[in-house]
């Protein structure tokens, strides 16, 4: 007898790229279907844009939730400019930006359902406090994974998986 079908749910994910005088950083929060969150602090050690956070962020997102199996997602971010240029909404003039936009489209083919929208700053407070807690230099509370990226996605040849130090 074949396998039963197992209809997937969609995992939410909520990113913020954040860039203040000490750098840039990001915060993921990861919702499973059952509610459960896991968080993600990452520290960008290179010189960035804001709008680079924030398409470093979303990268990071789509590559863990694809390394974990996640195949279904809900995604939330707080960057107009981002989610309009993904969603074609409006066009990257920049090269960089370009680059960024194209390496998302690559990713997405891997899923086999998502959804990207734009939500209010103010109703992202989870993602943007794991954000401001990098940027301060603050240790990453228990239960939330921290890594530091050294280079920009597009200096690297290939993907090495990001290693995540669950900091107790």
């Amino acid at each position: 007898m074949p396998p039963a079908i197992v209809d997937q749910e969609y995992w939410m994910i909520y990113f913020n790229g954040s860039l203040i005088k000490r750098g840039a950083s990001t915060g993921i929060v990861f919702v499973l279907p059952l509610r459960v969150h896991m968080r993600y602090m990452v520290h960008l050690h290179f010189p960035s844009s804001n709008n680079v956070a924030e398409y470093e962020v979303l990268i990071n997102d789509l590559r863990i939730a694809i390394e974990l199996g996640i195949r279904r997602l809900d995604v939330w971010g707080d960057s107009r400019l981002v989610v309009d240029q993904v969603m074609k909404e409006s066009s990257c003039h920049d090269t960089k930006m370009a680059m960024y936009y194209q390496e998302v489209c690559q990713l997405e083919d891997k899923l086999n359902g998502h959804e990207l929208n734009h939500i209010l700053r103010c109703l992202n407070e989870a993602a943007g406090a794991l954000a401001k807690a990098v940027s301060d230099r603050e240790l990453a509370p228990i239960g939330v994974f921290a890594s530091d990226n050294t280079s920009p996605w597009f200096t690297m040849r290939g993907w090495n998986k990001m290693v995540m130090v669950h900091l107790l």
